[in-house]
This record gives structure tokens, C-alpha cells and sequence, in this order.
């Protein structure tokens, strides 16, 4: 079983990757701005803010928030975040509507009760619970502006990689040789038995098969270190760690 609270690692120049206790996020520095890659729990929001602060920057540096996907581990502190700061937010437009709880596409109380029996999904469940994990309270996006690099620091480049949601994005980092790669592509799980590039277990996916072929265009992207939205950094071509977590996919229930 792994778990991690890796705090702040800068892990390319301009390029912050923040551990959670169970997820991550990303922050882009470009001189005094900054661009956010997801946000963690409703009860994360002090910890993404001093995150922040960490770096030497203020809340109020953020450009706009990017989010992989809109499950509430990954938006639930920004009606918050963007309450104080009037952050935009934005996505891929398949994933604004989700990101707007007109539908939800994650994992019930009722999928995931039959597991409950598995090492490390009851005290997994008790803190999705204690940092707010139930909440739906919706998060206003706007779509990506453009096609591309987006004119944000960092200048990340969505890539479209639906399958664990229908507007499930990563982002790549051309000048820093790294890859934000959400759920699509993880390292580890507060109730994975192993660490290592893997897929998440099944009930988490809305179209598990569409994740697994995401998983080859992130193999093509030029990049040699993955950001994973959980698990730790890893410094190794994603190519590899796609191979690597194709192979333990077997390994994942």
C-alpha cells in the first residue's frame, strides 16, 4: 500500500510538484505569475494555499487554475480558492459540464462499499470523508481558450486523454520535459499494494478501455519526467512508465 505527503519538490526549473497526503498538484512559475494544475479536497484548501506561499508567491499570483478532471479530489478546494481570488478556471469543454455537477462521473459510496474488505480502502474512505469528499458543489470553467500552448506560465499544452472521465486532460510541459498526467497515469494509491507507473483500479474509471488507449498518447509525448495526480514524482520517460504501468495493470483490481 503506498501513501505519500511529499510536500513541495521543485521538479524542473519553474516547476513545482506538491504531494498530498493522498493527491497532487502542480504549480507553474513564470517570474511573478502562476498557473495551478488541480487542487486537491474541499478540506486541502489551506494546504494548496500554502503551497503557494511556500514558493515565495501569493494566492493572488495564480493566473488561472488548469484541472486534469473534475472529481472532488482534484477541484474541491477551488470554490474556495476562486471565491477569494476570482481565479478562472479552465478545462477541457467535455469536462466543464461534470466540473458543473450537471452529471458526475466517480466513484459512489455504493461502488465502493464491496471493497471495503480490501487493505487500506476503509481508512482510505474515512479520509475522503474527513476532507470533504462527499461534496458536490460545483466549480464554474470555461473551456480551454485555445488549441495548443496556452498563454499561461509555464505555457502547458492540454492533451486530450479521456477515459477516466469523458474531458479527462493532461498537460504537457515542452520546456521542462515533463507531463501533468491527472488519473490517466499514476504512481501509487492509498490502496494500491505496489508503487510504480499503474493504472488506477477499476471502479474509478467511467470507460476504463478509453483510459487504457489514453495511455498511448501520453506515451508519445516528449517528456522524461511524470507528474502523476497520485503517487510520487518519477523521473522516467513516459513512454517507459506507460510500458511499465501496462504491465501492472494485470496487478490492479
Amino acid at each position: 500500500m503506498s501513501t505519500h505527503a511529499g510536500g513541495v519538490v521543485k521538479a524542473a526549473d519553474g516547476v513545482y510538484f506538491v504531494g498530498g497526503s493522498h493527491v497532487n498538484w502542480v504549480i507553474l512559475e513564470e517570474g511573478d505569475d502562476l498557473t495551478l494544475i488541480d487542487a486537491g479536497y474541499p478540506g486541502y484548501a489551506d494546504a494548496v494555499e500554502g503551497s503557494i506561499r511556500h514558493i515565495g508567491h501569493r494566492p493572488e499570483d495564480v493566473r488561472a487554475v488548469l484541472v486534469t478532471h473534475a472529481h472532488v479530489d482534484h477541484i474541491g478546494s477551488l470554490p474556495r480558492f476562486t471565491a477569494r481570488y476570482g481565479t478562472p478556471v479552465y478545462m477541457d469543454a467535455r469536462e466543464v459540464p461534470h466540473a458543473a455537477r450537471e452529471y458526475l462521473q466517480q466513484a459512489t459510496p455504493a461502488t465502493i462499499l464491496p471493497h471495503l474488505w480490501r487493505s487500506g480502502v476503509a481508512s482510505w474512505t474515512l479520509h475522503v470523508v474527513r476532507s470533504g469528499g462527499t461534496s458536490k458543489e460545483p466549480v464554474r470553467a470555461l473551456p480551454f481558450p485555445n488549441e495548443g500552448p496556452l498563454d499561461l506560465p509555464g505555457r502547458p499544452v492540454p492533451v486530450p486523454t479521456p477515459g477516466h472521465t469523458s474531458g479527462h486532460s493532461c498537460y504537457h510541459l515542452p520546456s521542462a520535459g515533463a507531463v501533468v498526467t491527472g488519473d490517466t497515469l499514476c504512481t501509487g494509491h492509498a490502496i494500491s499494494r505496489f508503487e510504480g507507473p499503474q493504472t488506477l483500479p477499476s471502479l474509478f474509471h467511467h470507460d476504463r478501455e478509453r483510459m487504457m488507449g489514453a495511455l498511448d498518447t501520453i506515451a508519445g509525448l516528449d517528456a522524461d519526467i511524470v507528474l502523476p495526480g497520485h503517487g510520487s514524482l518519477a523521473r522516467v520517460p513516459v513512454a517507459e512508465a506507460v510500458v511499465t504501468a501496462r504491465a501492472n495493470a494485470a496487478r490492479t483490481w
